[in-house]
């Protein structure tokens, strides 16, 4: 297990921390979990909007780095500026349950988050384990504050379950974050003198916590390796070199990491023995800091445990059955069973998901674990079965992980990790079929599916998630105005995946004809005589829809092809600038108001003057 702190200080994050999590290193292969703490994520109001409605750029990263090593973000848990992010191994998930968070205000008595704790606990292998990030009061004066907001965490803090309600309950607990306690008596020139003299020993029996381990109650079985990297408080930002401010603040280590193991209870267990000593046990391997991270006030800090339990959980709550290879849609059906004792809901699914996967909603497609003998095959130990629909399934080729993501647990269950997936679908058609009236070509219908094909990566099941304005086909109808239709107001506008229905094999492309196209580069004049000229012959046809009347081109394929056959919700109408502006000044000069709509909401009237009721 690997645990990471820094106070990032309100800083962006770096281009690159594979040396922070020490990947790329043959300590990375061994690592199973890696648990990362960060205080002060840049918190104002503009800041937080921001990251509710997307995820903060310091998660993003972590997740970045940490998917194509195949750790996966187990859980994750903020409070203003403090976030705790807690990653596993694809292959562990089924082995982690009962995961919750919480969290503790401490700052202005109880009412600000700035300071206080947030933590994660989960069941590892049948041991409970809990990892607690705070960030505690500064100054050297405040020792005693930092004791008391400490024990009100721990008196705060209580979960769900029969076993472990409070943090020290845990068989194993991680405590670490911006602790902020300094260095006592010293003073800053001896400090900096010993740090320079590389005789970190001298100050270590001045640290504040060093003291408190040995006199604070709270803190008895709290252990913590040596300190043998230099304080890593207070750097000026951007360098190396210690506060040079007015202020010159002593350095200090600040930023620590401790863990405390549960003793072995004296009496008997619930089933009447006694337990066994040594069940658990753990080493540190690696205690430092990084100084190559400038971006902050604070360095980081890692330390690399080793965790060693007597007995571990070998078999999951849910097993999965599924065949190696996907070729045909038929072929994509899942077969699961689960154990007794296992709590079943309504609200779990099953989720497909690409290798390198960062996250357990960061699927390509799920569908509803709902079986009609669901609680019959519980009961029983029998298999119970779904199936993804052909809509569902990614096209193309890839490798893909399934799996059981549990409502009750907040966790994935079961994975089909250990077998691994291939799909190999043939892609969706290309090009339009003889039939397609328009005269569609096969590169406009890509460039059309590009606009409606959504990256399944949902926070959820059923929510879809926004997508922005970058796709390349939008530069092919600049100039078009983009109207809304009355018709199609009131529908769904984001389907679940699974509720999506499937595009028309043979997609219509809008074209515009020449005639409309010709009206690029004329005079404001002519343009008003060519819509004049147009409004006067057979080219446009009167069609009667809901909020009235309109006049559709009779050769453009915007009479043939109903742009809401595109899926698109609400469908659009598509104009040329140009030419709009040109039959509606024309228009006005005559003293009459085409069929116009000036908002969504408006009426839609045709060849009506203003007295008639219709403001322009």
């Amino acid at each position: 297990i690997t645990v990471v702190t820094w106070n990032v200080g309100t800083a962006m994050p770096p281009n690159d921390v594979t040396s922070l999590l020490h990947l790329n290193t043959g300590e990375t292969n061994d690592v199973d979990m890696i648990a990362i703490g960060l205080q002060e994520v840049n918190s104002k109001i503009n800041k937080r909007l921001k990251d509710a409605l997307f995820t903060d750029q310091w998660s993003e990263l972590f997740m970045d780095v940490l998917s194509p090593f195949h750790f996966i973000l187990v859980s994750t848990v903020r409070m203003q500026g403090v976030i705790l992010l807690v990653f596993a191994k694809y292959y562990h998930l089924p082995f982690l349950q009962d995961i919750q968070t919480d969290c503790t205000r401490t700052g202005l008595g109880g009412y600000w988050g700035n300071k206080g704790g947030v933590s994660v606990r989960l069941s590892i292998f049948g041991h409970m384990v809990c990892f607690l990030n705070c960030h505690l009061p500064a100054h050297l004066e405040k020792a005693e504050q930092r004791k008391e907001d400490f024990a009100t965490i721990l008196h705060m803090q209580q979960f769900e379950g029969p076993v472990a309600n409070g943090i020290l309950d845990h068989d194993l607990v991680f405590w670490f974050g911006d602790l902020n306690f300094r260095i006592e008596s010293l003073d800053i020139c001896f400090v900096k003198y010993a740090i320079d003299s590389n005789v970190l020993s001298q100050l270590w029996e001045k640290d504040q916590l060093n003291i408190a381990k040995s006199t604070w109650p709270v803190l008895r079985g709290f252990q913590e390796g040596p300190l043998n990297f230099p304080p890593t408080f207070k750097f000026d930002v951007g360098t190396n070199k210690y506060d040079s401010s007015a202020k010159k603040r002593k350095p200090a280590w600040t930023d620590r990491i401790l863990w405390k193991i549960k003793p072995p209870s004296k009496g008997l267990d619930t089933g009447g023995h006694r337990p066994s000593q040594g069940v658990l046990s753990v080493s540190q391997l690696c205690y430092c800091s990084h100084m190559e991270y400038t971006v902050s006030d604070h360095k980081p800090v890692a330390a690399i445990f080793a965790v060693q339990f007597a007995s571990k959980v070998d078999k999951p709550l849910v097993e999965i059955y599924v065949a190696d290879e996907w070729s045909r849609p038929e072929q994509a059906v899942v077969r699961y069973k689960m154990a007794v004792g296992f709590h079943r809901s309504s609200w779990d699914w099953i989720g497909l998901y690409r290798v390198g996967f960062r996250h357990p909603k960061d699927y390509v497609s799920y569908v509803w674990a709902r079986s009609d003998d669901g609680e019959r095959c519980l009961e029983k130990q029998l298999c119970a079965q779904v199936m993804f629909s052909e809509e569902a399934l990614p096209k193309g080729n890839g490798e893909y992980i399934l799996g059981y993501y549990s409502n009750t647990s907040s966790s994935i269950a079961a994975s089909s990790a250990d077998a691994g997936l291939q799909i190999s679908l043939p892609r969706s058609e290309e090009g339009s079929s003889s039939t397609d009236s328009s005269g569609s070509s096969s590169e406009e219908d890509d460039s059309t599916l590009v606009l409606l094909a959504p990256k399944s990566r949902s926070p959820s099941p059923g929510k879809m998630k926004r997508h922005r304005s970058r796709s390349p086909s939008l530069a092919k109808f600049q100039g078009l105005i983009l109207r809304p239709s009355s018709r199609d107001r009131g529908t769904s506008r984001s389907p679940s995946p699974q509720s999506r229905r499937s595009l028309p094999r043979n997609i219509p492309a809008i074209h515009l004809p020449q005639e409309e196209l010709g009206h690029h580069g004329i005079n404001s004049k002519e343009r008003g005589q060519a819509a004049e000229s147009l409004e006067g012959s057979s080219f446009y046809q009167t069609v009667q829809g809901q909020g009235g009347l309109r006049r559709v081109s009779a050769d453009s394929s915007l009479a043939r092809a109903d742009p809401r056959n595109l899926g698109l919700l609400p469908a659009l109408r598509l104009e040329m600038i140009d030419q709009a502006l040109g039959r509606r000044r024309e228009s006005a000069d005559q003293g009459y108001y085409p069929c116009q709509r000036m908002s969504p909401t408006s009426p839609t009237g045709c060849g009506t003057s203003p007295k008639e009721g219709h403001s322009p």
